[in-house]
C-alpha cells in the first residue's frame, strides 16, 4: 500500500500521544503512522489496543535520547513528518531528578531535529510539529493570560527543559530552514492518563478511599484542556498552521486546585453511591511543591481566529466523561499502578 505521508509520532503510547495516534490512524488511512515510544512507566500499548491491527499503524520501540535509534527509524520508514510528544513531564519527578528531563526533553528533541534536517532535502513537503507546554511561560498573577508573545520564564527543571527544547526547535527553523510548527498547551485531562497527575490521582484515590493530597492551600490555578480537544488542535496545526509559528492551546476555563478536588469529590460520591461529603473527608493538605507556579491561563485566540479551533465540550462535561471512563476501566488503572510505581507514588504523596 502506498501512503501520502509517513508520520513519526514520538511518545505515542503515552497519555496525549495515544489520543493523537488514534485520531490520525482513524482519520487519515492514507497516512502511515509510526508510533515511536520507549515504553517507560507512563507509556502503555494497551492505550492503543483498538488500532493495533490497522494497516496504517506501526509501533517501534525506541528512545529519542539515542541518536542512532532515531536515525534508524527515519531511514527504515522514510519518515516524511514528525509530531513530537515524547517527554518527561512530571514536575515533582523533575525536582527529584532533573538530568533525566534534560536528556529526554532537550537532547532527545535535538536528535529528532538533526535526523529530520539530515533526511529532508525538500523542506516544503515536510512538517516537524513540536508539542510543548504553557509552563515555559512561568507563573501568572491574578490577571492576564499567556499569549504566544509572553516571554519565557520557566520555574522548574521540567519547564526549563521544555523551554530549551522550544528554543532548539526555533533555532533549527531560523538556522536551517527546517519546517517547524510549535504548540504550547495547558493542563490536559481525560482517559488513559497515568495517575501521577492531579485529576486521575484524585479519581483513583477517592475510589480506593486513600488520602487526597492537596499542595499548600490548594489556591493554585490551572486552565484545563480535554485531551481529545488537544489532539484535534494538533491535527489542525499540523495541517494548517504556519511554519515557524507557535500556537497556544487552552481549555478556556480556570479552576483552583482545591475547587477542582471538591468538585471531583461530589461527582465521585454521586457515581459511587456514597453519602454526600464522604470523599471530602479524604482531603489532606501537604507541604507545597518547591517553586510551585501560582496560576496558568492560556489565550487561545490565535488558534481560534487563524485556524478555527475551539474546545468542543465544557469542563464539567469532560470531567464527568473522564470519571466514567476510570470507573469503567478499573483493571487498566490497577495494571499500570501495580508494582514499582504503586510503591513510588504511595510513598511520594502520603506521609507529607
Amino acid at each position: 500500500m502506498t501512503f501520502d505521508k509517513t508520520i513519526l509520532i514520538t511518545g505515542g503510547a503515552g497519555f496525549i500521544g495515544s489520543h493523537v495516534v488514534r485520531l490520525f490512524v482513524n482519520t487519515y488511512p492514507n497516512y502511515r503512522i509510526i508510533n515511536f515510544d520507549k515504553l517507560t512507566y507512563a507509556g502503555n500499548l494497551e492505550n492503543l489496543s483498538d488500532v493495533q491491527g490497522a494497516e496504517n499503524y506501526v509501533f517501534v520501540k525506541g528512545d529519542i535520547v539515542s541518536a542512532a535509534e532515531v536515525q534508524k527509524v527515519f531511514a527504515d520508514f522514510d519518515i516524511t513528518d514528525v509530531i513530537h510528544l515524547a517527554a518527561e513531564s512530571h514536575v515533582d519527578r523533575s525536582i527529584e531528578g532533573p538530568m533525566e528531563f534534560v536528556m529526554t526533553n532537550v537532547v532527545g528533541t535535538v536528535n529528532l531535529l538533526q535526523a529530520a534536517k539530515d533526511q529532508w532535502k525538500n523542506n516544503e513537503s515536510h512538517v516537524f510539529h513540536h508539542v510543548s507546554t504553557d509552563e515555559v511561560y512561568g507563573s501568572l498573577s491574578d490577571e492576564g493570560l499567556f499569549t504566544e508573545q509572553t516571554p519565557y520564564d520557566p520555574r522548574s527543571p521540567y519547564s526549563a527543559s521544555k523551554a530549551s527544547s522550544d528554543h532548539f526547535v526555533r533555532a533549527y527553523f531560523h538556522t536551517y530552514g527546517l519546517p517547524v510548527k510549535l504548540s504550547n498547551c495547558s493542563n490536559n485531562y481525560g482517559s488513559h492518563h497515568f495517575p501521577e497527575k492531579l485529576i486521575p490521582l484524585m479519581i483513583n484515590n477517592i475510589r480506593e478511599l486513600k488520602p487526597l493530597p492537596v499542595y499548600g492551600k490548594g489556591d493554585n490555578i490551572r486552565d484545563w484542556l480535554w485531551v481529545e480537544d488537544h489532539a484535534k488542535a494538533i491535527d489542525v496545526i499540523f495541517h494548517k498552521g504556519e511554519f515557524g509559528q507557535s500556537y497556544n492551546i487552552g481549555g478556556l476555563n480556570e479552576w483552583k486546585n482545591i475547587d477542582l478536588v471538591f468538585f471531583l469529590c461530589r461527582l465521585m460520591d454521586e457515581k459511587l453511591g456514597r453519602p454526600a461529603g464522604e470523599s471530602e473527608k479524604l482531603i489532606t493538605y501537604v507541604t507545597d511543591r518547591k517553586g510551585h507556579d501560582m496560576r496558568y491561563a492560556i489565550d487561545a485566540s490565535k488558534l481560534a481566529s487563524e485556524l478555527g479551533w475551539k474546545p468542543s465540550i465544557t469542563f464539567e462535561e469532560g470531567l464527568e466523561s473522564t470519571v466514567d471512563w476510570y470507573l469503567s476501566n478499573s483493571e487498566w488503572v490497577e495494571q499500570i499502578t501495580s508494582g514499582a510505581y504503586r510503591a513510588y507514588y504511595e510513598n511520594m504523596y502520603q506521609n507529607r
